[in-house]
């Protein structure tokens, strides 16, 4: 999918593999350019919730996917854009009805009031023709700005797993001390 040979960016970054590295809210502010209070009120609200692990309580931290970061920026340049939170959120979840196999192909063009799909050229010489687009988000150079700004970041895995119910830092420790 991606032209990146890095072995540190997943090569599907969209197939939310086991092994697929995971990012905390801060990396994923960062890498999407929004503030931790945004990302965590998208994550309560269902907008952009993390994939590979969520806050379970107190002490536990959020991990977010490469595709959770990209949905993050996307999210967050249609927003800046005067698109208003509910058309973001249906067009969310439209993309995610869709599938992601051809996620990178995709242009998402605006008139400020809805977001229309393109899949190829064709289809926003069309939408320009009907004199509708007025701007476009090229879901593939995103794609490339976020693994750029990934591979200088810091990531985890997610080590839930090996410790049954305790995921926080703390339980962590203990764990491999044998505590």
């Amino acid at each position: 999918m991606t032209e990146s040979s890095d072995s540190s960016t997943p090569q599907n970054p969209l197939g939310g593999a086991l092994s697929e590295p995971g990012y905390r809210g801060v990396v994923a502010c960062s890498a999407a350019g929004i503030s931790y209070r945004q990302l965590d009120y998208w994550a309560r609200t269902g907008l952009v919730e993390p994939s590979i692990r969520t806050a379970s309580g107190s002490g536990t931290s959020r991990l977010y996917s490469f595709r959770d970061i990209l949905v993050l920026k996307i999210v967050k340049r249609l927003l800046d854009t005067g698109i208003s939170l509910q058309n973001v959120r249906s067009a969310v979840e439209h993309l995610r009805a869709r599938g992601t196999a051809d996620l990178a192909t995709l242009t998402l063009m605006s008139d400020g009031a809805s977001i229309y799909e393109c899949a190829s050229a064709d289809d926003v010489i069309d939408l320009l023709a009907g004199g509708q687009g007025v701007f476009g988000i090229a879901i593939g150079s995103v794609w490339r700005e976020v693994e750029g700004t990934l591979a200088q970041l810091p990531s985890e895995s997610d080590n839930s797993t090996e410790l049954g119910n305790g995921s926080d830092e703390l339980s962590i420790r203990r764990n491999r001390r044998g505590a």
